[in-house]
């Protein structure tokens, strides 16, 4: 591949050891800690010559190919954080290189409600709105005001309000058309505002507390470890990319099949959770899981599901990408043979 990237690179790095899963083949050229500016024109330059383009984050929602990524990978550099008073908002601009949690906790220290039900969930900033992160309430989505941009088919770097990034359940305009890089993001969070406290789980941890931002913190995070979402080297649990699967949201027709099927096992239809969403109803992906046969901890081989949570494979050492989809689909066999629902995978797939 004739290619010179226009920025310091190294080659043949190896992935598996820059994702939480710990899979996947090497770079063709890797960069580390880079500038906005130079990001955009080695993008600019990569784009030109036809070469594939992969900015990495913190690796936690990724699935590198065994054969590695014949491209050009980035990781963008952390920087400092600018705010804006508005009103009674801040207006709070962040790199899309910086640590998501660090900020989130910064936030949380500073006051600012809006962000703190997403606390402990690993990754950089400019992941956040591709993937629309959400957890225990609240999708970063809502707290968003503007995210800039470098656009790849205008070649420019701009701005686009949170009314142009087309945010869905886990999913944005960027994520669907892959063809932005996210250099920085401005969010919309309110002085002294009150923790959003709509989960039930979550409400139930810090029932009796003083509803602060900082006690919501740390039980979001207390209930995250609980379920090995957050990192830990210590954990069995660790090498996994969180939530393997989507909750489906399903038509009125496919969840009357569900509860039919329940039925006919002898299971109340009622007992399975659910909750509103656009286009349907949104279902437990690791209810489903679990009701299909496969309990915590199940599969045999390098690869299985978390012992604290059926929506995360991990793993368990040894593996590669083709023994971790090979047991994805397996999973999604169950399900699908068990209720006619498809799982889909939330982790971007690379190098495939």
């Amino acid at each position: 591949m004739a290619f010179t990237p226009p920025i310091p690179c190294q080659t043949g790095v190896r992935l598996a050891d820059h994702v939480t899963l710990g899979v996947g083949g090497p770079a063709r050229w890797f960069a580390d800690a880079v500038p906005a500016d130079d990001a955009a024109r080695a993008v600019a330059a990569a784009d030109a010559a036809g070469v594939p383009v992969l900015v990495l984050g913190g690796g936690s929602n990724l699935l590198i190919a065994d054969a590695g990524f014949d491209g050009l990978v980035l990781r963008l550099a952390d920087g400092g954080v600018a705010e804006q008073v508005e009103g009674a908002d801040v207006i709070v601009t962040v790199p899309g290189g910086a640590d998501w949690d660090a900020f989130v906790g910064w936030t949380v220290a500073a006051g600012f409600a809006g962000l703190e039900c997403l606390s402990g969930i690993p990754g950089r900033v400019g992941a956040a709105p591709i993937q629309n992160i959400g957890a225990y309430g609240q999708e970063v989505a809502e707290a968003i005001e503007a995210v800039e941009i470098y656009d790849r088919d205008a070649r420019e770097r701009r701005w686009l309000p949170a009314a142009a990034c087309g945010f869905g359940y886990r999913t944005s305009r960027f994520k669907r058309e892959g063809r932005a890089v996210v250099l920085q993001v401005a969010f919309r969070l309110r002085p002294g505002g009150a923790p959003t406290l709509r989960y039930a789980e979550l409400a139930s941890r810090v029932a009796g507390q003083a509803p602060d931002l900082a006690a919501t913190r740390a039980a979001v995070i207390a209930i995250r470890r609980g379920k090995s979402m957050v990192l830990d080297a210590t954990d069995e649990n660790r090498r996994s990319a969180g939530s393997f699967f989507l909750n489906p949201v399903v038509p009125a027709a496919a969840l009357a099949e569900v509860e039919r099927r329940l039925a006919a096992r002898g299971q109340a239809p009622e007992a399975m959770p659910r909750w509103p969403a656009e286009g349907g109803v949104k279902l437990s992906a690791a209810w489903l899981i679990e009701q299909s046969g496969l309990a915590r901890g199940a599969g045999e081989g390098p690869v299985g599901l978390s012992t604290r949570h059926t929506l995360a494979l991990v793993n368990r050492g040894g593996a590669t990408a083709a023994d971790v989809l090979a047991f994805a689909a397996f999973v999604q066999d169950k399900v699908r043979t068990s209720f006619g629902i498809s799982l889909e995978r939330e982790p971007v797939a690379a190098g495939f």
